[in-house]
């Protein structure tokens, strides 16, 4: 039945959406039907392996020493925004961070962290030699950020996948 209907959730959602969006007949409801299946079959074809994590409790120390730095981030950022950044002193640039990490599952997570923390950017990848390109919106030291980098998030991530 999997091989069939891979993935009835999405083939009856899109079936409902197609009935929603045209009048109900029977000609639509085998149109919705024959879309609804192919969608499913495609998404099968595209569906990536998913992730295999080798210990948990990384990644829940990790979303708790993230969810701390969101936090102080987006107080430092509201900070340099309505300060004008220590009388106009503020410097954006960007960082190379060599990484170890090249499972894609750790590098989707970090890229996420990078994104949701205000005042960073995650701009380029290169998986040929491992760099992150990071912009920072205050930049003060170099260093710095490729440790938080490696030792704060990139240590817990190698932990956690295999």
């Amino acid at each position: 039945m999997m091989r069939l209907v891979p993935h009835p959730l999405l083939s009856l959602a899109l079936t409902l959406m197609w009935l929603l969006l045209n009048r109900f007949s029977l000609g639509h409801l085998l149109l919705g039907t024959a879309i609804g299946l192919f969608a499913g079959w495609v998404f099968q074809k595209l569906e990536p392996k998913g992730p295999r994590i080798r210990a948990f409790w990384p990644l829940i120390r990790l979303m708790g020493i993230v969810s701390i730095d969101i936090i102080r981030s987006n107080i430092a950022v509201a900070w340099l925004i309505l300060t004008n950044g220590r009388n106009g002193a503020r410097r954006s640039g960007f960082v190379e961070i060599p990484l170890r990490i090249s499972n894609p599952s750790a590098l989707a997570l970090l890229a996420l962290i990078v994104t949701a923390t205000p005042g960073t950017a995650w701009m380029e990848y290169r998986p040929g030699s491992g760099v992150l390109l990071l912009h920072v919106f205050d930049m003060i030291d170099d260093e710095a950020w490729r440790s938080l980098i490696r030792d704060r998030y990139e240590a817990l991530l190698l932990e956690a996948f295999a």
